[in-house]
């Protein structure tokens, strides 16, 4: 027997809180009748099921149309808690912690970097470090790989490798309060040391697009964007030290649920009450890792700078890349959300999701509240991305949350067997699209088929009322781990 499903309206579908007496509330899916064919088709509900389980959840167990099957929580999966009584679990965070993206602007047009895009493919891959395991051009000490975990991107513009501008543009300014070096492992440490300044494996990358179609003229001028405009996107997150961090938390959360006489549906679903010294712990290393986060593509974000004023030297065109914004899509916040007609702190977990914060936030850039938050959703590199953002409605539906992707479809492994990489990377350059990797395994895991359509996630993020389209970017150049 299948998991009941009510509709509530055309993209938001429901598995009531009766449907299973464990459930302390419903399970709520924003998704189309076509998306839904395929999150059917793995456990990702069942996952959203087992959420609505956990002490202290608030309103819904809320899943994003690019849902699939994840580590406990489903990727896409969205949970706010009770800071009193409620839990926090790794899995409802992800193991790459702060996994996220930034987009710079140019000032360039495609017409004035086409020619040169083989040539800026190159520079990118032979100068952007990428691959499991592989080191960047630093090597931090001690206390500089404690001043990262502590001031994240802001460590970085004292060193100078942030413009001052940059910092206005990144969530919580790039640096999460309460985060504690002493929390983060000596293993998790040292797998981070020399990684600051690199990409990684699987679905990172750093890829040059071009703004392909305007949605939102109004939205679009705030945002400095325009048809044709050059942009680049960086997609990764804290690399071995997140992952540590949250192998590490997870055997002690297991733990600590006999201790606390938790019981879960799934021993993925290890967590803690959030107050308890276990749920702090966790709490305060896992900030620590989304700073290493923020300062890892900072610094990815200066090797880009680099790179791009190099290439693009003597072109007649301004050569700086100004950050339009910098979000993660793997995290838990401390936040104040309106339940039941009050305004109440909340876990929030974000899990493969986005924040998407509406007109007027506080939280958000000064030079953005007019119009809403920048919400950037990568799609895969032979299709689109798109920039979006936050809408006021956001909040009472979603917890003030987006999609963070396409989500996939597929299984690495199955995309491996489905797709050859030379074979993949042939047909993107018939598509104008210019493919580096290390690995063309790695890349035939990432092929455009392995995931679900862009385009009807974006349209699904809108329609629902989470955020409003204002740009979609073609890729023009990809580098891959």
């Amino acid at each position: 027997m299948g998991i009941e499903l009510n509709k509530i309206s055309e993209f938001i579908w429901e598995v009531p809180k009766e449907y299973r007496s464990d459930m302390r509330v419903p399970a709520r899916i924003f998704a189309s009748e076509k998306l839904m064919e395929k999150i059917k088709e793995d456990k990702s509900i069942e996952q959203a099921v087992n959420v609505a389980t956990l002490p202290g959840i608030q309103k819904y167990s809320i899943a994003m149309p690019d849902i699939h099957e994840g580590y406990g929580f489903p990727i896409g999966g969205v949970a706010a808690f009770d800071v009193a009584e409620g839990v926090i679990s790794p899995g409802g965070i992800g193991y790459d912690i702060n996994c996220g993206v930034r987009l710079l602007k140019s000032a360039a047009t495609l017409d004035q970097v086409k020619p040169i895009l083989p040539k800026l493919a190159d520079e990118l891959f032979a100068n952007i470090p990428s691959g499991v395991g592989r080191g960047g051009k630093i090597r931090l000490s001690d206390s500089d790989l404690d001043g990262i975990l502590t001031e994240g991107a802001e460590w970085m513009r004292k060193k100078g490798f942030a413009d001052p501008a940059d910092i206005d543009h990144i969530e919580e300014n790039g640096k999460i309060a309460g985060a504690d070096a002493e929390k983060v492992s000596p293993r998790a440490k040292n797998r981070g040391r020399d990684q600051l300044g690199t990409l990684g494996s699987g679905n990172h990358f750093e890829e040059v697009q071009v703004v392909e179609e305007i949605f939102d003229e109004e939205t679009a001028k705030v945002f400095g964007l325009f048809k044709g405009q050059i942009v680049i996107s960086i997609h990764c997150g804290s690399r071995g030290l997140g992952h540590q961090h949250a192998t590490d938390s997870v055997n002690i959360m297991r733990r600590a649920m006999e201790k606390y006489q938790i019981v879960v549906p799934d021993p993925e679903l290890a967590c803690t009450l959030f107050e308890s010294p276990e749920g702090q712990d966790y709490f305060a290393g896992m900030s620590a890792a989304a700073n290493f986060a923020f300062a890892n593509r900072q610094y990815l974000a200066h090797l880009t700078r680099e790179v791009w004023e190099r290439v693009m030297k003597g072109a007649a065109v301004d050569l700086s890349l100004v950050l339009l914004y910098d979000i993660a899509h793997n995290i838990g916040k401390l936040e104040e959300h309106l339940i039941e007609g009050k305004k109440k702190m909340v876990v929030m977990h974000r899990k493969g999701a986005t924040r998407a914060f509406g007109p007027g936030s506080e939280k958000i850039p000064e030079d953005f509240r007019a119009v809403g938050q920048p919400v950037l959703l990568p799609g895969n590199m032979g299709i689109a991305s798109y920039v979006m953002c936050g809408l006021a409605s956001s909040e009472e539906i979603s917890f003030g949350s987006a999609a963070h992707g396409a989500g996939r479809v597929m299984s690495r492994a199955q995309a491996k067997r489905t797709w050859f990489g030379e074979t993949l990377k042939e047909q993107l350059e018939t598509q104008g699209i210019y493919l580096r990797t290390e690995s063309m395994a790695g890349a035939a895991e990432e092929a455009p088929g392995a995931y679900k359509d862009i385009d009807e996630v974006a349209q699904v993020t809108e329609a629902a009322g989470m955020a409003k389209r204002v740009a979609r970017l073609r890729p023009l150049a990809v580098v891959k781990g």
